[in-house]
């Protein structure tokens, strides 16, 4: 049974950062690209981050370049991602995903391209 356990979600002030980790088990996605998606109440679910196989290229929305780095750790079948510089409009449920269908494929943002999924994280900023 495939499982991403997300984790390090929180509440958190303004301007602070925050460290959420997306464990993976029951299959290797070291030849996958793997990403970050939120969704706020009320809201569709939307892109934030995504990482090729090997780390080399990354993707970011542009609401959070420059603040969140996405990273992978593919000895440990994990990926990170770093936030920083915190907003309450970055509040929401983050999801990370996995694309187990694109061997060493290119990055994709949009949700159908992902047909793996965590349970979620909550990221609570308040102003």
């Amino acid at each position: 049974q495939v499982q991403l356990v997300e984790s390090g979600g929180g509440l958190v002030q303004a301007g602070g950062s925050l460290n959420l980790s997306c464990a993976a088990s029951g299959r290797t996605f070291s030849n996958y690209p793997m990403g970050w998606f939120r969704q706020a109440p009320g809201k569709e679910r939307e892109f934030v981050a995504a990482i090729s196989w090997s780390g080399g290229s990354t993707y970011y929305a542009d609401s959070v370049k420059g603040r969140f780095t996405i990273s992978r750790d593919n000895a440990k079948n994990t990926v990170y991602l770093q936030m920083n510089s915190l907003k309450p409009e970055d509040t929401a449920v983050y999801y990370c995903a996995a694309d187990g269908k694109s061997y060493r494929g290119t990055l994709n943002y949009t949700v159908k391209s992902y047909n793996y999924w965590g349970q979620g994280t909550q990221v609570t900023v308040s102003s």
